[in-house]
């Protein structure tokens, strides 16, 4: 209860966030003692002219709008697939599964009907019934004074059974979102073989000597049946994401045109012997199938197991690590806000996820300043560019965090990568769009900077490959490499050496595809003066 109290201030559902002006304050402050962060990047004569035409229009909503519609925004990074899908998109499949939803909980069951239950079907014709079902399955009309936290976290088990019988279509649904609002990368966030998972680890019992645990799920097999139940559900999705999309036809949809790749999930408030089964099956599933990447722990981080077992769940990870150095890991860290959680533990938690369980991108991290020695650890994520997904509006909506108290610019100041998410659009009731123009507004960004977040977001994919730039391009600026130097996406046949590399790096080649949609994209606007 003491949660809920503490979050009541400021927590209201905001389907969309207010478009604040002012560089926040607090943000500046913080961003004192840093090493003052670069200004904005020299612009070529087709960016400067888009520049203009953007800040000639930001006092007109629809040309606004319009604008960052259109505007390449490379990738989705943080994307639960079940939280992505719109709400009405979640009813529609109800209906057509022939499942009821329980009136008292709003929680879709599965047929028979009985007392107190209606079928799903009933929300396709009664606009009350319609109504109270996406508020209740998502942050639509939130009211003012309540538990956003609560209530965002609530709506996943009122619309479960929808979603796990058709992962193929909501891919599809997520996809085709994704390429029309011009991105081009998907990772989106699953649970591979969750149900037999937790009967492996439930049989095998928890063991404190990670090795050993370790040796105990792959005794017999017992882990490589697992990879295969995962490997079949994530080959029974993409044949009905292509059947949805018909793609391969001439009348496929957008989201046949976006790369996906998978990220498992892992229910961080789950006891110990589940969540090391879980952490295993997704990290060997990155090694051996390469539309698997990653690995990332879900599910509250203030949760009471969350807490009690974080600093077990890092080390975990750093034993996993060793054993699969290939997989990928990106975590939820820091998701946590004063009031939610005891002070100590706004203290460690993204400095564990980055110095002890290896993460290479930061979910949230949004009580950035809270940890200890937290100028050093930011410094740490520039060196080893270990980039922070930003949600903005599910960081409102659960954590009551926005504007100034944002460490957004805090990052930009310490030259940590940053890449724009979504998180659950679905639930949230938004898009990358509103996100991008929301970062635009509040923190005062120009063109050339809303560019470099877009690429920024396929830079820092989990995609094979090498990429199309050098070095560190957070800190050096995006700089092709030698293989593609002076060459122009948009602009002709790339050379000999940089078609080489677009042929072999899927990352270099998705990268690509966004450089040649921005030199449409400026020729458009830039010709709109």
């Amino acid at each position: 209860m003491h949660r809920r109290r503490a979050l009541r201030t400021g927590l209201a559902a905001l389907s969309t966030l207010s478009l604040l002006s002012a560089v926040p304050a607090a943000a500046q402050s913080a961003n004192s003692s840093a090493t003052p962060s670069r200004s904005a990047r020299p612009l070529n004569a087709a960016e400067a002219r888009t520049a203009a035409y953007l800040d000639s229009v930001r006092t007109d909503p629809a040309r606004l709008r319009d604008f960052f519609r259109a505007l390449p925004k490379g990738g989705d990074l943080h994307n639960h697939l079940s939280g992505a899908i719109p709400t009405e998109y979640l009813i529609t499949l109800a209906a057509e599964d022939g499942l009821c939803i329980d009136v008292k909980t709003m929680t879709a069951v599965p047929p028979q009907c009985g007392p107190g239950k209606r079928p799903a079907a009933d929300a396709r014709t009664d606009r009350a019934f319609h109504d109270a079902v996406v508020r209740a399955w998502s942050m639509e009309d939130f009211p003012v004074g309540q538990s956003g936290h609560d209530h965002f976290f609530d709506t996943f088990g009122k619309f479960s059974e929808v979603t796990w019988r058709h992962r193929g279509k909501l891919v599809a649904k997520v996809a085709d979102g994704i390429a029309q609002q011009n991105q081009f990368y998907l990772e989106t966030l699953v649970t591979p073989a969750s149900e037999e998972t937790k009967k492996v680890a439930d049989q095998v019992g928890w063991q404190a000597d990670f090795a050993r645990m370790h040796r105990a799920l792959a005794a017999d097999g017992k882990l490589d049946r697992l990879v295969a139940t995962a490997r079949k559900e994530a080959d029974d999705a993409d044949a009905e994401f292509r059947a949805t999309e018909r793609c391969g036809t001439s009348r496929a949809a957008p989201g046949c045109r976006v790369t996906v790749r998978w990220n498992s999930q892992v229910s961080r408030g789950s006891s110990p012997e589940r969540v090391f089964a879980q952490m295993a099956v997704g990290m060997r599933l990155a090694e051996r199938d390469r539309r698997f990447t990653a690995v990332n722990l879900v599910q509250p981080e203030d949760g009471a197991v969350s807490l009690r077992d974080y600093s077990l769940q890092m080390r975990m990870l750093d034993y996993l690590h060793r054993v699969y150095p290939r997989a990928h890991i990106t975590l939820h860290a820091g998701e946590l806000w004063t009031g939610l959680v005891k002070p100590k533990d706004l203290t460690f938690h993204i400095d564990e996820a980055v110095n002890v369980a290896h993460a290479q991108r930061i979910g949230h991290g949004v009580d950035l300043v809270h940890e200890d020695n937290w100028r050093q650890l930011a410094r740490t994520m520039a060196d080893r560019q270990v980039a922070v997904e930003v949600p903005f509006t599910s960081n409102a909506q659960i954590l009551g965090v926005k504007g100034a108290e944002h460490p957004f610019n805090t990052y930009r100041a310490y030259g940590v990568p940053i890449v724009l998410a979504t998180d659950d659009p679905g639930v949230s009731r938004i898009d990358i769009t509103h996100e991008y123009q929301y970062a635009a507004k509040t923190y005062g960004l120009g063109y050339g900077e809303l560019k470099d977040l877009a690429r920024a977001s396929l830079q820092y994919s989990f995609l094979s490959g090498p990429s199309l730039w050098q070095g560190n391009p957070t800190r050096n600026g995006y700089h092709p490499v030698a293989a593609c130097r002076g060459q122009a996406p948009g602009n002709g046949t790339p050379g000999a050496a940089c078609r080489l590399l677009l042929k072999t790096s899927p990352k270099a080649a998705v990268e690509w595809q966004q450089e040649a949609a921005f030199a449409a994209f400026e020729r458009q606007f830039s010709a709109r003066r």
